[in-house]
């Protein structure tokens, strides 16, 4: 009973704590997350510099919507028709590709590890939701243009517009933008400058889709 007692007590406990530290989240950018850690330690590098949202730049942010998320402004943080072509191409054994949101990538970008787990992603869906609910759609954002690896062992926006262009995150072109984002499906692999020819096509992708969707009342709005 003692034992029975103890943890429930110890589950309280973590409970609160998760939840303290979740909201708070909302105003304080995490101190270091497991993915950063984890290249810390293997890369024994860790390039990282948090900015705030009115920093970022229009075309930092126009490019990822863009490029991993363009119902973004609009859904409650899952996007129900990818996933279900992701995975009716996981059924019919063609490449995974991902149907993550942006939601859903800063769950498991500030909260978990990286894989590809039935745990993590129950976990990644309930963060998920937290978030949509607790922090809204500009911190959410914020929080992936400040914690996305965007580079072996460089993190965020501005760490990267540094890293790759010599200029802080709100200064980038729409094409320096886009070709950032352009990597960000595998950024440990894919060269951005100079741009590989794949960098080159997705990135000239990625630039039609932006103008595509300027107008929208919602994306403005967010993109302030």
């Amino acid at each position: 009973m003692i034992i029975i007692r103890f943890l429930k007590r110890l589950l309280l406990v973590l409970l609160i704590s998760h939840l303290v530290y979740l909201i708070a989240l909302k105003w304080v950018n995490p101190p270091i997350t497991i993915t950063q850690l984890s290249q810390m330690i293997n890369q024994k590098k860790l390039k990282r510099d948090y900015i705030a949202y009115n920093e970022m730049g229009i075309n930092s942010k126009l490019a990822v919507i863009a490029s991993e998320d363009q119902l973004f402004p609009t859904h409650n943080g899952f996007d129900f028709k990818e996933m279900e072509k992701a995975y009716q191409d996981i059924q019919k054994g063609k490449r995974f590709r991902g149907g993550s949101t942006i939601s859903q990538q800063v769950a498991k970008n500030v909260f978990l590890w990286q894989g590809r787990s039935w745990v993590r992603k129950a976990l990644e869906a309930y963060f998920t939701f937290m978030i949509e609910m607790i922090w809204g759609k500009e911190r959410i954002l914020e929080m992936y243009l400040n914690t996305s690896e965007m580079g072996i062992g460089v993190f965020g926006i501005e760490a990267a517009s540094e890293y790759y262009f010599n200029k802080p995150a709100k200064d980038l072109t729409a094409s320096e933008a886009a070709r950032i984002a352009a990597a960000l499906p595998n950024p440990r692999k894919y060269r951005v400058n100079p741009p590989s020819p794949y960098i080159s096509n997705r990135a000239s992708a990625i630039q039609r889709h932006m103008r595509n969707l300027r107008g929208s009342k919602s994306l403005e709005e967010l993109l302030k």
